[in-house]
Parts: C-alpha cells; structure tokens; sequence
C-alpha cells in the first residue's frame, strides 16, 4: 500500500507498507514493513530496474536522504532505489523499551529471534513480489547488509539480478568468537593511531577516566558516566572521520562542560537503534553454540583493554553484558539479551552448497584495514561463494559506500563480466 508520494529535491518518492507475519513458519501474528521508492523524478515513468539498499546494523533503519550525493545520486541514474526499514526499526514495527517491557524474558527473547536476516530476507521477498512487480532486482549491502545479502543467495536467490557489498563479507562459518579475537587486536591497532595522531590526549583521556573512576558524573538522562561506557566510543575509530570527531569532543572535555556530557549521551545510548546493541551477537548465531557473550569474553585475554589501564583504550563494535544494565533505553533489553546468549539453537543463516554454486553476480568492497568487519574472513567467504568478485582496498574505512566512487566500482565489476542477470 502506498502511504505517501511527494518529492525531494532531485528524487520522486514513494512510501510502501505492508503486513508480514512475525513468524514466517507461522502466519498468524503479523507486524508492519516499511519501504521507500526513490527515482528521478524525469525518469518516473521508465521501467528502471529496482536496487534494494539493505542497510548497515543490525537494527540499522534505511537512510532518510535529503540529497543526491554519494552513492544514492549514482544509482538514481539509472535504478529505482528501495530504502527498506528493516523489521523492528524505523516505521517497520520498531522495537524499543516499551515493547520489550511488554513481554517476559523468554516472550522478549523469541521475539527478538524473529528479527534476525532469515526474516529480514523473508520480507525483502514479499515487498519484491507483492509490490515491485516481481522481477529480479539488485541489492546494495552495507556492512550487516553483507550478512543479509549472503542469506539472501541461501534462502532465494532467484529473486536477485546482482549483489554489491561494502565491507560487509561476514564468514560463511558463523562464529562470535572467532570475529572477537581477530577484532581486538584491529581495534588496538586504531587506538595507537588515535593517539599518535593527538599524543596529548593520552593524558586527556588519563584525566578524564579518573575522574569517572569516582562514579558520580551524570550524563542529562540521569545516567553515570563510567569508565567504560567513555571506552565504549572507541566503535567511532572505525569510520573516516572518527579520530576527528573523537579529537573534538575530547576537546571540550576538561571540567565535563554540558555541551561535552550531552554529546557523550548521544553517542552511546541507543536511543535510535537499541536493536543494534540487542541484536549484534545474535546474527552471529547459526546452527548448535551460544554465542554466549563473546566480545566480554574476549576482552577479558586483553589487559590493554582494562578500565584502569593507561593509556586508557576505547573499545569497538562490542556489546557487553553492563550496558543493559547502565544505560537506560537497554534495561528494558536486559532478562531476553541474557537468554539471547545462551541459545543453543539457531536457524542456519547459510546454505554453504548454494552458496558455493551461486550464479548471481557478486561484487563485494573489501577495506582491508576495516575495524568492524575482518578482511581475512571476508576474503575467505568470497572464495567460497560463486560467482563473486572481490575489490580490495586500503583507500576507505567502513563507510566508504558515502564516496561515490566506491558504488561505481562495484558495478563496474559486475558490467565487464557481463551485467547482472534479467528476466522474471
């Protein structure tokens, strides 16, 4: 059902809702799906193929766009561009502390599980069958959508034309542990960047964790700020401009100013996407073992990493168990995380034979020092997939799919083999 069509500049768009059970093997209860159609608005009435954007997380909504820049003005020449809020984010049936606080903790767990990439794929399918006509189109992954896209070649790739990825290869051997172990040493490595960038913030931050050490520096909603949650900003490193953006808060540090503590808030709270903080253990959950908290396991072999060290090291892309208990938008997360990560259960994500056998055309960015996603186990899964082609570079960090040229490559790999492939 289409809810709304109105323009931005350089884009006609289209708001898309649907209904989609909660539970594909069960139709019974359903929740909302929200997608939006983006074309030139001089080609509207062409049949352009369609471009799925799967959006980076998990619990990542799709981009809201307020220009053509990028990779967005790039694909508007010559594809309509679907924005899909994926299940439980956005307008898509959002999940957040009120409806968490609704359910016990094993309601809460079960549900969550129903959010993972077989579900997001699931109704990536529907949209494409009931709304967009039914023909094959491409996808664009961004980090998590890499995962998502490999679950899409398991589960159905005969609705895919072709496949773009963006530093988001995950391993076709799901395993928590083994990404935190090859993650640690990467995040360290950003670290020593950091501060030989800026070698006077090694006694800023030293200055600042002492002072959090006394425990009574509140953040506006009433949060402390500990040691580790300022560690916890560390995930920043990761993007381009992520050792500036950290160079000027600490900036503003001295005397914990309110413009300094407001910024720390909205940077760590989860306030617009608990379900990345949820969920990010459990995509990694496939067949028999609990992912079982494994970046805190993890952390625990490297003393570099401890509250007390100097100098102090911020973290990375890690949960740990202490958030849903310090910060308040994941209390309400907190008994259905915990059993989240002692299931024992999972659904496999992958079909490594289909997989192996894949015909559609990949073409995946691999940013050989990225700090979310290892390079390693990136290239090992596109050796391992059919029909892929990797671009590796050092030139981006994870958010490379912001330069245009990035989209541009990508495509170009998949058009001098012969494009992707047409028909119904």
């Amino acid at each position: 059902m289409i809810t709304a069509t109105y323009t931005i500049p350089g884009m006609r768009v289209r708001d898309h809702v649907v209904e989609v059970p909660l539970d594909w093997a069960d139709p019974e209860a359903t929740i909302r799906v929200f997608a939006r159609e983006l074309v030139d608005p001089v080609r509207d009435g062409d049949d352009l193929p369609c471009l799925l954007y799967l959006q980076g997380g998990p619990g990542g909504k799709g981009p809201r766009p307020v220009g053509t820049s990028g990779w967005l003005g790039k694909a508007l020449e010559t594809y309509r561009v679907i924005l899909l809020d994926q299940r439980g984010t956005g307008r898509s049936s959002r999940i957040d502390g009120r409806v968490m606080s609704a359910l016990d903790p094993q309601e809460g767990a079960d549900y969550l599980a129903r959010f993972r990439a077989d579900s997001i794929v699931a109704d990536a399918e529907h949209l494409r069958k009931t709304v967009f006509g039914g023909r094959r189109w491409s996808t664009l992954g961004q980090s998590y959508g890499g995962f998502l896209t490999l679950t899409y070649l398991s589960q159905a790739p005969e609705g895919l034309s072709a496949c773009y990825v963006a530093g988001g290869l995950p391993s076709v051997d799901p395993d928590a542990a083994e990404v935190y172990r090859r993650t640690y040493p990467r995040v360290a490595a950003k670290n020593a960047e950091f501060y030989r960038r800026y070698p006077h913030h090694v006694e800023t931050v030293a200055r600042l964790a002492d002072r959090l050490a006394y425990g009574d520096v509140l953040l506006p909603d009433g949060d402390v700020l500990t040691v580790r949650r300022l560690q916890s900003l560390g995930i920043d490193f990761g993007m381009k401009p992520g050792y500036e953006r950290m160079h000027w808060l600490l900036d503003e540090s001295t005397e914990l100013p309110e413009t300094f503590l407001h910024q720390v808030l909205a940077r760590s709270s989860y306030a617009d996407n608990p379900l990345f903080a949820a969920m990010q253990e459990s995509i990694y959950g496939s067949g028999p073992g609990a992912t079982a908290w494994a970046a805190q396991s993890e952390r625990a072999r490297h003393p570099a990493f401890a509250e007390d060290a100097r100098p102090l090291l911020f973290t990375g892309e890690m949960i740990y168990p202490w958030m849903f208990e310090e910060i308040r938008v994941l209390r309400p997360f907190r008994a259905a995380v915990e059993l989240l990560a002692a299931r024992t259960d999972w659904p496999l994500l992958y079909d490594l034979d289909r997989l192996a056998a894949n015909q559609v055309p990949v073409a995946a960015a691999v940013y050989f020092d990225d700090m979310y996603v290892d390079s390693g186990l990136q290239l090992d899964t596109a050796s391992r997939v059919g029909n892929t082609q990797a671009w590796v570079t050092n030139e981006y960090e994870h958010d490379g799919i912001g330069e245009e040229r990035v989209f541009a490559r990508l495509t170009g790999l998949v058009r001098d083999i012969g494009g992707g492939i047409t028909g119904e």
